[in-house]
């Protein structure tokens, strides 16, 4: 992992696409509380830096901590950057952190089959692991979101009676239980997402 502190490169994309205006704090659940012309100015913000920043700069962005993690992958979802989807699969799949939630975020955004594989892989390896509380809530709502978006049923094994949803709850402390009221944030962080993707279409074409 990079260092901000010992890598002048990484400060650089810090200063320019992370902290201005606390960005990073706004990404997420913070951003639906938007409203008026302070959400159309952040969104129009997000866009333009997601039409600015390189495909190199997001690689270095998520070789960072977990504020350079989340604006990274916020922005390769506005610009719909796929090209990332291993990368950030990689990451989810790891673990290790409060990342999570913007890995699934991204995932959710491109909508996929092959979004949704990355997802599994991550439930099929935490979910045995009660120790182990990060963003098992994220994810498996992030896949009741692609089952509604696909037409599939994936989430359905992990939330059978006994199942590894059932087990892991159990006998963890998780504080977020229902998986079907969140999938609903995640929809809306996806709708909000699209506008910003509408506005970044229009930065990077110059309209």
């Amino acid at each position: 992992m990079r260092d901000p502190r010992t890598d002048p490169e990484l400060m650089v994309l810090i200063r320019r696409f992370v902290a201005p205006g606390r960005r990073y704090m706004r990404l997420g659940g913070s951003s639906l509380q938007l409203r008026g012309p302070e959400r159309e100015l952040f969104m129009r913000e997000l866009a333009q830096a997601a039409a600015e920043i390189t495909p190199a700069e997001l690689g270095i962005l998520l070789e960072g901590g977990w504020r350079e993690r989340r604006t990274a992958c916020w922005l390769i979802a506005v610009a719909g950057r796929t090209e990332f989807r291993g990368r950030i699969g990689e990451l989810l799949v790891a673990g290790g952190g409060p990342y999570g939630g913007a890995f699934c975020h991204a995932l959710a955004t491109f909508g996929t089959s092959a979004d949704a594989d990355l997802v599994c892989r991550y439930l099929d390896r935490h979910l045995p692991q009660p120790d182990l509380v990060w963003d098992q809530t994220h994810a498996l709502s992030t896949l009741l979101h692609l089952d509604a978006v696909l037409g599939t049923d994936r989430a359905a094994p992990y939330l059978a009676p006994g199942g590894l949803w059932q087990r892991w709850t159990e006998t963890t402390p998780n504080s977020v239980r229902d998986p079907y009221e969140y999938r609903r944030i995640v929809a809306q962080l996806c709708a909000f997402t699209t506008e910003c993707t509408d506005l970044h279409t229009s930065a990077s074409t110059g309209l």
